[in-house]
């Protein structure tokens, strides 16, 4: 089922909606990490991919917790999502 499925935000498409399960992995840095945390990329917060560049498709544009986050797709690999 679409519901599902688990993946890194930085694979989604314009359009897609996901829920944030976990923020860092195994190759994210600490300052990487408190970033995200800090501009409100938080596990359990639904994420929208409003905007991708038009070449190379980086970076990102997400709507996350009322606000819109431009993220490199490598810095948004750093979070899981399940998409909704």
């Amino acid at each position: 089922m679409k519901g599902e499925r688990k993946t890194r935000l930085g694979s989604l498409k314009k359009g897609d909606q996901a829920l944030i399960t976990q923020v860092g992995n195994a190759e994210s840095s600490i300052e990487l990490v408190e970033r995200l945390l800090e501009i409100g990329i938080l596990e359990g917060s639904r994420v929208e991919v409003v905007h991708e560049a038009p070449f190379g498709k980086d970076p990102i544009a997400v709507r996350v917790r009322g606000s819109l986050v431009a993220l490199r797709r490598h810095e948004a690999n750093a979070i899981e999502v399940e998409i909704l």
